[in-house]
């Protein structure tokens, strides 16, 4: 099993700046894909960004630019951040993390609230 637990969303004005984190915890040897996605209200969850399990970055197009996503990893830990620089209302959305380990495994976090408003 992986545990996922995201921190850092939050409340900002159009133009701010917030970091999310997700740590991932337990069976972390095989996770070979790893990212963010976001849901807002009435709409279904897309991705924003992620490390695939080819080793590439993908970034949602409303999003190049803007937000990066990095990660740190040791033995024990593996930790995904989404940077997102010049947040715009439409950036309102629930943000999950997401470890997968091929066919063997799909996993979310509990999801953290990004609110962008003036």
């Amino acid at each position: 099993q992986v545990q996922l637990v995201e921190s850092g969303g939050g409340s900002v004005q159009p133009g701010g700046s917030l970091r999310l984190s997700c740590a991932a915890s337990g069976s972390i040897f095989s996770i070979n894909a790893m990212g963010w996605y976001r849901q807002a209200p009435g709409k279904q969850r897309e991705l924003v960004a992620a490390f695939t399990s080819g080793g590439n970055t993908n970034y949602a197009d409303s999003v190049k630019g803007r937000f990066t996503i990095s990660k740190d990893a040791d033995n024990a830990k593996l930790t995904v951040y989404l940077r997102m620089n010049s947040l715009q209302p439409e950036d309102t959305a629930v943000y999950y993390c997401r470890a997968q380990k091929g066919n063997r495994g799909d996993y979310w976090g509990q999801g953290t609230q990004v609110t962008v408003s003036s």
